[in-house]
């Protein structure tokens, strides 16, 4: 998210990025893919016309953008952010920039592995775990709640 919050705001001028990050916060922020899907209209009509590029940095991508709105709404905080992986490798890439790379792959490989196996100590729990096996079950969540029947449902844009 961060990393297409500063490419949609790199392709704008100083002078408009601080109204568009308040509304692409409004859109990672909502509190349902409708709302959204709205906010993300409300992005395109206010900067559309003069920053066509930025835009659709989000329009094109806004598929990927709210996926994260057909998950349990409870792993919505995992889900938005990237940071729980970056920080483990950040760490992983620190020591082998400082000792000027791995040596070899099996010597890389070990110290990922040792790197990434003393982070995972530091990690947060998942919210709801018991929903992760629905989710690798492949259930179906609209905007975060579970559908117990899908083929009874009507479809997210039909609604």
């Amino acid at each position: 998210r961060l990393h297409k919050i500063a490419n949609v705001l790199g392709a704008m001028p100083k002078s408009a990025q601080s109204g568009a990050k308040k509304a692409l916060a409004e859109i990672w922020n909502a509190e349902d893919k409708d709302h959204a899907l709205a906010a993300v209209k409300a992005f395109q009509a206010a900067y559309g016309a003069k920053y066509g590029k930025a835009v659709a940095k989000v329009v094109d991508d806004v598929d990927e953008l709210l996926a994260f709105y057909d998950f349990p709404a409870e792993h919505w905080v995992h889900l938005r952010t990237t940071n729980p992986i970056e920080s483990t490798f950040a760490t992983v890439r620190h020591r082998t920039k400082v000792t000027k790379g791995p040596g070899s792959r099996a010597a890389g490989l070990a110290m990922a592995f040792k790197l990434i196996e003393s982070a995972q100590a530091r990690w947060r729990a998942v919210n709801a775990p018991h929903l992760v096996a629905l989710v690798r079950a492949g259930a179906t969540f609209i905007n975060g709640k579970l559908v117990e029947r899908p083929d009874d449902q009507p479809s997210p844009a039909a609604a």
